[in-house]
């Protein structure tokens, strides 16, 4: 047991709250990284071009900022071009969506701040995207992305209009709309970059040439059939999506390796509230003490899922590999504040046995499964 603070998120709260502002520490049960044996530095690592670390700030965006690096990669790889894409206009827009869902279920839909990658690029495809030098979403007199405020207006009025029974999407969408504004600011319908006039939707198309419907979400969980697309039943799935393609434990691993093999990066959904991952250390691992290696299979995964001590945490991005003394560890850039408190800021590695029993799904372009497509 250790007294754990986080150290970045402290300077967080403090340039938001003031000086004075305090965030008290805790007791948390950590493994003891002493004498185990980490990578040295993500420059050792075969990786895919991503752009540097950005803190999500204080809010719950990492489903946002961990997928949009992923597109990010995917541009550079598709299109050869290095874009810095704006999270919260994707953020933005996400709101708009869960409204209007909130409205027509007639309150039976989540509002909160997380989702998921299915949601961006649902996103992408209904409104586009956009650089973040044209809309940053910062949020007027911040110095980093703070949503507590955002969150629980929209919150309080959509909980208003559930018990007055107003259920007038027009009137809803466009109260939630004036909120955003004012916390976050109104995007562009449309602007220039490099010389040339887009909207949104031909950014991603004629810019970007990203096509969302290229990508899949790769799960592997013992209770569903395998080579079938499934619904990934947790909270953060708001939308309900049932487009998640479930696969054995060996095939999701052996894919994944062969993806990065190959150039690609990934976006995990993983769970980091585990003994064994630590910002202070840039590690994630998974103890002796949980379970030894060798026993990690479909039923060890599946087990910890249905009896919830493995949940939907957090969205990363996977951006390479290494095998160090015949084992695999894994380059993992991340936007929460944890990962800020290490020798390299915004990066985990993770081990194999980690990305076995805890990475929930992954996200990876079609054209790296062909393997798993053509059992469906």
């Amino acid at each position: 047991m250790v007294d754990y603070k986080n150290k970045f998120y402290e300077e967080i709260v403090k340039k938001l709250d003031g000086e004075d502002a305090e965030v008290k520490s805790r007791k948390k049960f950590m493994m003891d990284f002493e004498d185990y044996e980490i990578p040295d530095s993500p420059d050792d690592f075969v990786s895919a071009w991503h752009n540097d670390p950005l803190s999500q700030g204080r809010s719950g965006m990492c489903w946002s900022f961990s997928t949009t690096s992923f597109l990010e990669t995917e541009a550079n790889r598709v299109n050869n071009v290095k874009v810095k894409l704006s999270e919260l206009y994707t953020v933005y827009n996400e709101y708009l969506e869960k409204a209007a869902r909130f409205v027509e279920e007639r309150g039976d839909s989540r509002i909160a701040e997380g989702s998921l990658s299915g949601a961006v690029l649902n996103i992408w495809k209904k409104y586009g995207a956009v650089p973040e030098s044209v809309y940053d979403g910062m949020g007027k007199g911040k110095e980093c992305h703070d949503h507590e405020g955002l969150i629980k207006e929209i919150s309080a009025y959509l909980d208003a209009q559930k018990e007055a029974n107003n259920w007038n999407t027009e009137q809803v969408i466009s109260t939630v709309k004036a909120i955003l504004n004012f916390y976050i600011g109104e995007p562009p319908a449309e602007f220039e970059y490099e010389g040339k006039k887009y909207t949104p939707l031909t950014f991603v198309s004629d810019y970007l040439k990203i096509n969302p419907d290229d990508y899949e979400i790769i799960i592997s969980l013992k209770d569903k059939p395998f080579f079938e697309r499934v619904l990934f039943d947790v909270p953060d799935n708001w939308w309900r999506g049932t487009d998640y393609i479930n696969v054995p434990l060996e095939t999701y691993i052996s894919v994944m390796n062969q993806a990065l093999d190959n150039g690609y990066s990934l976006c995990l959904d993983a769970d980091v509230g585990e003994s064994g991952l630590s910002g202070d250390n840039d590690v994630a691992v998974i103890p002796s003490y949980d379970i030894p290696s060798e026993f990690i299979n479909d039923d060890a995964r599946f087990l910890r899922f249905d009896n919830e001590s493995t949940t939907d945490d957090h969205l990363v991005h996977m951006v390479g590999k290494k095998d160090i003394n015949g084992e695999t560890w894994y380059l993992i850039k991340d936007s929460m504040s944890g990962a800020f408190n290490g020798e390299h800021p915004g990066y985990f590695f993770y081990h194999e046995d980690y990305v076995k029993l805890k990475v929930l799904f992954y996200v990876a372009h079609k054209d790296a499964l062909d393997s798993i497509l053509s059992k469906l």
